[in-house]
């Protein structure tokens, strides 16, 4: 790991989306980690339309990504140590289990999944009746299989997303 370490936070469009910045970015940084940011395309309408997007490029000094670049373009973000997925929606970790890159968000996902050296933390955020669906338990084999670490923590009585509990789970995953 490099003197600054590179977290790469991905966000998907699920519930609590709206406090990546303040629950996961601001508290990495201030952890002394490099954080990157790239949305899956949804997300990144739904976080433009709240003003976070502009936000999120302020407090970590790169650009948001959600698409992906010219090959002529040089890269915007540097190489991650760790990359965390949160919220993660039941269709991005779907995706992400059947190895599907259909977006930038989820191409950075499947090559950190793919690579021994890049631990990867997972927040799914799914409704109950997703859950229940016949194929969530087996995306979430899959993941845990190839060493993904699954954040098994419940929202708050307020709706918030367990952003402690992630963090913690992104500076476990570091370590080990």
């Amino acid at each position: 790991m490099s003197a600054q370490p590179v977290l790469s936070v991905v966000a998907s469009a699920a519930g609590g989306v709206q406090g990546l910045r303040v629950g996961l970015v601001e508290p990495a940084l201030a952890a002394g980690w490099r954080v990157t940011v790239t949305l899956t395309p949804t997300a990144a309408r739904w976080l433009t339309d709240l003003g976070e997007v502009d936000r999120l490029a302020l407090a970590t000094g790169l650009p948001v990504r959600w698409d992906s670049r010219l090959p002529t373009e040089p890269r915007p973000h540097p190489d991650p140590d760790v990359a965390v997925l949160a919220p993660a929606s039941a269709n991005t970790v779907a995706k992400l289990a059947l190895g599907i890159a259909e977006n930038q968000a989820l191409t950075q996902l499947c090559e950190a999944v793919g690579n021994p050296a890049v631990p990867v933390v997972v927040l799914p955020r799914t409704n109950a009746f997703q859950a229940r669906h016949p194929a969530w338990n087996g995306h979430l084999a899959t993941l845990r299989s190839a060493g993904v670490h699954l954040v098994d923590a419940r929202p708050g009585a307020d709706g918030a997303l367990p952003w402690p509990a992630v963090l913690d789970s992104v500076s476990r995953a570091a370590r080990a």
